[in-house]
């Protein structure tokens, strides 16, 4: 360990294999393609290739191949060790003394300190899959939760065949607009408990410091909007997103939040995002 977490630091201290790391840590527990990431950070291939082999050398990325992608994933266990190894070593045992403020009960606290839970589900266009997260949370969860939406890269309008979706499933569409993330960092933004992205291309995008240290999670799915087609697959494409996005906030709604601590709701959104 006295090698391995000065070797690990170095890594880190490169700015753009830095941002290869904080890519991969934004889209845990998913895997990301090679080719995906490039395209990201805008990094030639050659040159991506050497920063996820030097991330991997050092234990922070692990590598598999599925059919002939190399797919990474941020090795967990070897972050834990490097955090517990500068906690134990710098801290001397005493990790309140280098926990933010802000931090210092975050593992183990309770989440439920207010009557409503804010959540925002961001994706790029804010035209469909983070307009659906929004109106079934809203639906489902009622006065539980108050919800958000945003993307990173908004359209003018919310797409047509979204919005007949929801109509048709019975939801009042008449408050959805689509919105800019940047209405949700000023100063009298609400601060968010829950933070889900839930498109790849968003996930893989910097995204603010949210205050109050948000439970994140990636619950990326394809994009309805993108589909090709005739009339019939296109709207197939829609009501199946729809549907795998009403089961994981179903699920999420009925989590028993008075009962768990941070660390255990991480898992549990982490394992929806998960599910297919």
């Amino acid at each position: 360990m006295e090698i391995t977490i000065p070797l690990r630091l170095s890594t880190l201290g490169h700015p753009q294999r830095l941002a290869v790391f904080r890519l991969l840590m934004r889209r845990y527990p998913g895997r990301v393609a090679a080719g995906e990431i490039g395209t990201a950070l805008d990094v030639k291939p050659s040159t991506l290739s050497s920063y996820l082999s030097a991330l991997v050398q050092v234990g922070l990325v692990t590598q598999t191949r599925e059919g002939t992608s190399l797919l990474y994933q941020v090795d967990m266990d070897g972050m834990r060790e490097t955090m517990n190894g500068l906690f134990l070593d710098c801290c001397r045992g005493r990790p309140e003394l280098c926990a933010p403020t802000d931090l210092s009960n975050f593992a183990t606290s309770p989440l439920m300190t207010h009557p409503a839970f804010n959540v925002l589900f961001i994706c790029t266009g804010n035209s469909a899959r983070s307009i659906f997260a929004e109106t079934l949370l809203r639906d489902e969860g009622g006065d539980r939760f108050n919800v958000f939406s945003a993307g990173t890269r908004p359209y003018s309008e919310l797409n047509p065949h979204a919005v007949e979706v929801l109509r048709a499933k019975g939801h009042d569409v008449t408050r959805l607009r689509a919105k800019n993330i940047a209405e949700f960092t000023t100063p009298e933004t609400p601060k968010f408990d829950f933070v889900f992205t839930v498109c790849d291309r968003a996930a893989n995008e910097e995204c603010p410091a949210w205050q109050g240290q948000p439970i994140s999670a990636h619950w990326g799915m394809p994009d309805p909007v993108k589909a090709e087609g005739n009339g019939a697959q296109k709207s197939l494409a829609f009501q199946q997103v729809y549907g795998t996005l009403r089961n994981r906030i179903r699920a999420f709604a009925n989590l028993p939040f008075e009962q768990l601590d941070r660390i255990s709701l991480q898992r549990a959104v982490d394992d929806l995002g998960r599910e297919a």
